[in-house]
């Protein structure tokens, strides 16, 4: 009798606190500034989360260090359902692959819910460049290796190394200039510091459209949206130049597998709301999607194809 009682003792213990949690609003953290592509993201995500779930949504900018100072806030929050971070491949990719020592563990820290969106990056020129596609890069850079030349938004970023991926690709030996953000670079592209400049598709669009830069070619296996008139590396000829960018929806480690399949069933229900889609492909992202074993598939296999050329890059963080 006494064993039944703790039975049904626990059982309304544990459904009470599974009740409680699900009534906490959730945090959805991300470690960049408002207005970027991932804190849009996320609010777009929350926005259709509270009603999926039917709590609120709320989204904390912890921005600062690459993402690394929300990750450590994901690491040390409680593993109960009320948390999550929405953060870009640099995270649970990148960092671990150029910091010797990270303040959390992408194995042990981060929990993958599902795997929210992708992001294409574009190789531009200055519009007036002789340059008028991939293939002239050759011939150009050849006959004047000054020129050989390429820019991103910041040295370990994600464009630096796509940057490092082509010169392996063409067999160029091109030299790296790194920019303080997208901004900066677009301003020594146009004023002839680079030759290429390699960032977002979305940062660079708006100097495409008024014409003072041309994007050559994208890095994703079919043509962005927003883009279908510009071919990706892959058509222009060199069929192994892809590359892409993308965000994934993390708990922190230690939560409960079934409040993780909750909000990945959830998450996966707002990826197919036609509103959210459509708010998506405006801003340059393909929908992602899938289960918390695809996202951890995807850290694995961008890990393995990335790890060699962050290596003959040279590039160490710390």
């Amino acid at each position: 009798m006494k064993i039944k009682i703790w039975l049904v003792s626990s059982f309304l213990f544990f459904y009470g606190l599974a009740q409680a949690n699900e009534a906490l609003p959730l945090k959805v953290l991300v470690g960049f500034g408002a207005g970027g592509s991932a804190d849009l993201a996320a609010r777009l995500i929350a926005e259709r989360l509270k009603d999926e779930l039917g709590r609120p949504v709320v989204v904390e900018n912890r921005v600062g260090a690459g993402g690394r100072i929300a990750a450590e806030a994901l690491k040390n929050a409680a593993p109960n359902g009320a948390t999550v971070m929405l953060a870009p491949i640099v995270v649970p990719v990148l960092a671990p692959l150029v910091f010797k020592k990270l303040n959390y563990d992408v194995q042990k820290d981060l929990a993958p819910v599902a795997h929210i969106a992708n992001f294409q990056f574009g190789v531009s020129v200055k519009a007036d460049s002789p340059i008028r596609n991939i293939s002239d890069l050759l011939p150009v850079i050849k006959k004047t290796p000054t020129l050989g030349t390429f820019g991103s938004p910041a040295s370990g970023s994600l464009p630096h190394f796509f940057g490092v991926m082509i010169s392996q690709s063409t067999g160029l030996n091109m030299t790296h200039v790194p920019y303080n953000g997208g901004a900066q670079l677009m301003t020594g592209l146009l004023g002839d510091q680079v030759t290429l400049s390699i960032d977002t598709l979305v940062d660079q669009g708006e100097m495409h459209r008024a014409g003072k830069s041309r994007i050559l070619a994208t890095s994703g296996a079919q043509r962005n949206a927003l883009f279908p008139d510009v071919p990706t590396l892959r058509e222009s000829g060199f069929k192994d130049l892809v590359g892409v960018g993308w965000f994934g929806l993390f708990a922190p480690g230690g939560t409960d597998s079934a409040q993780i399949a909750t909000l990945s069933a959830a998450v996966n229900r707002a990826l197919n709301n036609p509103t959210l889609k459509d708010r998506f492909t405006k801003m340059g992202l393909e929908i992602g999607g899938g289960n918390p074993q695809d996202l951890q598939a995807l850290i694995s296999s961008e890990t393995a194809r990335w790890a060699p050329v962050v290596k003959a890059s040279g590039f160490t963080a710390d």
